[in-house]
């Protein structure tokens, strides 16, 4: 498997797309209710984890909920949130950079982003912030993450089948 390096100017550029992607994504094309989000802003960060590794793709899915939070508030700004947006970045590089996505390994990174970042810190966020019964709010919210799980892994598989492989064998990535 290729290693994505490119250089410095290239990875900026694609880093900062890619966050635009997660803005856009997160902030426009997701349904939003006061305790949930359905979309698909954790695409830009797939990618950017798959081409760049665990603290880029945190530090890009962060970087993203900042300024998403700032351009186009949908709520109060709470650190928790972007505290989980850089660990899901960082999970999925953990299980995506420099290997070959399985649907095993897929599975695995869906159930930790799904399960213990959304599912759990999630909702002790939201908790927090709005002074909710937690156990009341995850029995709520454990619906749409099982769900989900599925979902993002055909989408990411699909990702990988089709972006991922037009990107690995373009000459801007070898």
């Amino acid at each position: 498997m290729p290693d994505f390096r490119a250089s410095k100017t290239h990875q900026l550029v694609t880093l900062a797309i890619l966050v635009a992607l997660d803005v856009i994504f997160t902030r426009f094309l997701s349904v939003n209710t006061p305790i949930l989000r359905i979309g698909f802003g954790f695409l830009p960060v797939v990618v950017c984890a798959i081409l760049y590794g665990p603290w880029k793709a945190g530090a890009a899915h962060a970087i993203g909920d900042v300024i998403g939070a700032v351009l186009f508030p949908s709520g109060a700004f709470f650190p928790g949130f972007t505290l989980s947006a850089f660990l899901g970045g960082v999970i999925y590089g953990l299980f995506f950079y420099q290997k070959r996505l399985t649907p095993l390994r897929v599975l695995a990174a869906c159930a930790v982003i799904m399960l213990v970042l959304n599912l759990g810190l999630g909702s002790l966020w939201i908790s927090m912030l709005y002074g909710k019964s937690y156990l009341a709010l995850v029995s709520v919210r454990i619906v749409k993450e099982l769900i989900a799980i599925p979902i993002y892994m055909v989408t990411i598989l699909f990702l990988d089948k089709t972006v991922i492989a037009a990107l690995r064998s373009s000459h801007a990535f070898q």
